[in-house]
């Protein structure tokens, strides 16, 4: 569980700085819109979305809270992988090095 943690941790920390880069430095909506004309920039969120929808799935079936389950989707679905790393980091400590439950939260 220490490497998964670890893991976590390094795209929780990537993803922070990238997000800081792109609001310091970027302009959303210009880059957002010239994305959408592309191809391959479509792919690009059809996939990123479809991983956000599927990553969901495991947070909405681990959660026993209605409001917790709200809360982590609408953050997945705002900041991304960011909130992916962040909740895998929080399910990992809560686990006590525990795999089960881990993957099955308050299921376990």
């Amino acid at each position: 569980m220490k490497a998964a943690k670890i893991v976590a941790w390094i795209a929780l920390l990537a993803m922070t700085l990238a997000l800081v880069n792109g609001f310091v430095f970027g302009d959303l909506a210009g880059e957002g819109s010239e994305l959408m004309r592309m191809p391959w920039g479509i792919v690009s969120l059809v996939d990123l979305y479809a991983g956000f929808a599927l990553f969901s799935i495991w947070v909405v079936y681990r959660e026993r809270s209605l409001a917790a389950r709200i809360i982590w989707v609408i953050l997945m679905m705002v900041l991304g992988f960011w909130a992916g790393a962040l909740y895998t980091l929080v399910a990992l400590y809560r686990a006590r090095d525990d795999w089960r439950r881990f993957w099955l939260g308050a299921r376990a």
